[in-house]
């Protein structure tokens, strides 16, 4: 194309962007001088700057899309996507917020630093990308734990590294195995949360669930085993179990209210704890973090109220059951 055509052939510079988004540098070699793209990304221009010679070639909000394609153009050729927008386009069943950065790791030995909307990670220790929708990003264990690293709070961590290993597949032990590998910087809450995962856990609430108990001081409970009556039907899973006691601990998915999806399978598995003589204690996630001390009251006194009264014959299956006793 030669100088000043470019005017002609809009389509063309546009074919030759990332859905839209170019480089300075790219658009000189396609007859855009530099000062005419500065210029049209003026206010009231048709263009917009994303980054320091970086363009999109419209006004109006960029596309997450577009926002990564920035971020990987202003990092140059061995960047690679981590964190959550790695993860999120791995499958990870989250919105993003707004504003949220755009996290990439760097060779350690190149210079380009964060700017604007990028973070930019220089490393030793540079995954080799996967590739999804053209984009290279970091496989699933680096990428969040290179989130969660930059978490300060244990809820979110819990609650992601939960949809981690739900949604995405990931293995508590490969997780663990990224947390030794990496810089044991902003590894502690991380570390914490994957135990809880590991001992159990099912969800982002379950782990929370543990918090509470170990303020309980009542004896560890099983979690997520089934149980039966004593003509061996099914009850339950229970979330946590004090076989001893017979007391089970359910930590409902959200407020149950007459109508809503799971609100008759809800009823139904209570009716069958109660036709066992089983003690049940209900939990909604919400209380475990803005009234963890009831909760722990609660259990409490159902862990006493249980032991008062003569066991009921419910049992959990074989291999759970040795694994209790230590048969």
């Amino acid at each position: 194309m030669t100088r000043g055509s470019w005017k002609r052939d809009a389509e063309a510079i546009f074919a030759a962007s990332r859905r839209g988004v170019i480089t300075v540098a790219h658009l000189e070699s396609l007859g855009v001088p530099p000062g005419t793209s500065y210029r049209r990304c003026l206010p009231g221009g048709p263009w917009q700057r994303l980054l320091p010679g970086v363009v999109l070639l419209r006004t109006g909000d960029p596309t997450r899309r577009q926002l990564v394609e920035g971020a990987l153009l202003h990092c140059g050729d061995h960047a690679v996507v981590t964190g959550l927008e790695s993860c999120r386009r791995q499958g990870l069943k989250r919105e993003a917020r707004p504003g949220e950065p755009v996290h990439v790791l760097l060779p350690l030995h190149l210079k380009t630093t964060s700017n604007g909307y990028v973070v930019v990670e220089r490393t030793k220790r540079m995954p080799a990308p996967v590739r999804a929708e053209g984009l290279p990003l970091a496989p699933v264990a680096r990428a969040v734990l290179d989130a969660c690293r930059r978490m300060r709070e244990r809820p979110p961590i819990r609650a992601l590294l939960a949809e981690a290993v739900q949604q995405l597949g990931a293995e508590p032990a490969e997780l663990f195995a990224e947390l030794e590998s990496g810089s044991k910087r902003g590894t502690a809450l991380p570390r914490a949360a994957l135990l809880e995962i590991a001992s159990g856990a099912r969800s982002a609430a379950e782990a929370e669930a543990m918090g509470v108990w170990r303020r309980t001081g009542l004896p560890e409970p099983v979690w997520n085993f089934p149980l039966h009556d004593e003509r061996g039907r099914h009850i339950a899973t229970p979330d946590a179990w004090w076989d001893d006691v017979a007391l089970a601990w359910e930590i409902d998915s959200y407020e149950f209210h007459f109508g809503q999806p799971g609100y008759a399978s809800t009823l139904a598995r209570n009716n069958r704890y109660a036709a066992a003589g089983v003690a049940l204690v209900q939990t909604v996630p919400s209380r475990l973090r803005t009234a963890p001390r009831a909760v722990t009251e609660e259990l409490v006194l159902a862990y006493q109220a249980a032991a008062a009264r003569p066991r009921p014959p419910v049992v959990l299956s074989g291999r759970h059951k040795r694994l209790v006793h230590g048969l």
